[in-house]
């Protein structure tokens, strides 16, 4: 079966697969996903061909508006009314993550969906975070808030106002440099977040408490009445543990797509979560399955004996298998 897939892909608890990046949602947010969270075009154009071919649409020429977005939005509204958290009842918010570039072909469709969508919620039932880069360039250090002006300038021409800015960037914002992005893109300066680089992911809601965040997100869902404050003493452990290890334990990880080290990025992240729990690092030796086998030692002896040699070495290992 492995031959027949590709290796970015996620089981999910259903046994259905999907793609690679519904795990980090399952670990980081401890949700249980199903395949319907994960929207792509192949799946929206399949069912509206699909429903063209029961005769849905009554002998209509099917189009991009509004057969294209209406599935979407129906996707979404279908969707978002079932939890993930284990909890009974409707989900009180729906996050939706549209990859891509403003401008892209491929996200258009979305991009429109979402524009109806907002105007029948309700701007008080909608929330649009914005993510952007901020780039440095030349030595001077000059923090350019032009691309990120440009992608709020066309999307609010197809429709979308942000109301958050989500700024990646190395270094935290200069000021100066906020009050331009909040001058141009018609964003409160305090609604504009800086999402800088950190010693790991776990300070990454930290660092948005820090900001408030969750008060700008919860003030324009006008859910601050009833919303509880963010308890994060658990990250704040997690984060501080993390960085203050200093022992570290070899792993030596033995697989067939070891050149594609996210293929096991599910593994890689269960090695972690335990290292930790054990006050430890992971260092991981990637190990080519093909470089322990026998003939290897005809055709490339050097990289089996090298192999083999890591395999050793290691304090702890872990071998994928697949299926023929």
């Amino acid at each position: 079966m492995a031959e027949r897939l590709s290796p970015f892909i996620f089981f999910l608890s259903s046994l259905e697969n999907d793609e690679i990046y519904l795990g980090n949602y399952e670990r980081f947010l401890d949700v249980t996903l199903t395949k319907d969270n994960n929207i792509t075009t192949g799946k929206i154009f399949q069912s509206v061909i699909e429903k063209e071919r029961k005769g849905d649409y009554l002998g209509k020429t099917v189009q991009v508006v509004p057969h294209i977005t209406d599935a979407i939005k129906d996707w979404i509204e279908s969707v978002s009314a079932i939890p993930v958290d284990g909890k009974d009842g409707p989900a009180d918010v729906c996050v939706i993550e549209l990859g891509g570039t403003v401008g892209d072909i491929e996200s258009m469709p979305f991009i429109e969906a979402l524009r109806q969508l907002s105007f029948s919620v309700g701007q008080d039932n909608f929330c649009l975070v914005h993510v952007s880069l901020i780039p440095v360039l030349g030595v001077v250090g000059e923090q350019k808030t032009k691309p990120t002006q440009h992608s709020v300038r066309e999307l609010r021409a197809l429709g979308l106002t942000p109301h958050l800015l989500a700024c990646r960037s190395a270094q935290p914002l200069l000021e100066n440099t906020k009050e331009k992005l909040s001058q141009f893109c018609h964003v409160p300066a305090a609604n504009i977040l800086n999402i800088h680089d950190v010693p790991n992911i776990w300070h990454v809601p930290l660092l948005l408490r820090n900001q408030n965040a969750h008060d700008a997100i919860l003030n324009q869902l006008n859910l601050l009445s009833i919303a509880m404050p963010p308890a994060l003493q658990d990250w704040t452990m997690m984060a501080e543990t993390y960085d203050n290890l200093t022992n570290s334990v070899r792993i030596a990880m033995v697989g067939k797509y070891v050149g594609l080290t996210d293929s096991y990025l599910s593994v890689v992240k269960a090695l972690l979560h335990a290292c930790i729990a054990c006050s430890l690092k992971p260092s991981i030796d990637w190990i080519a399955a093909s470089d322990l086998e026998e003939d290897s030692a005809k055709s490339t002896p050097e990289a089996h004996a090298a192999a083999w040699e890591t395999l050793k070495e290691g304090r702890g290992g872990w071998i994928k298998t697949h299926a023929s």
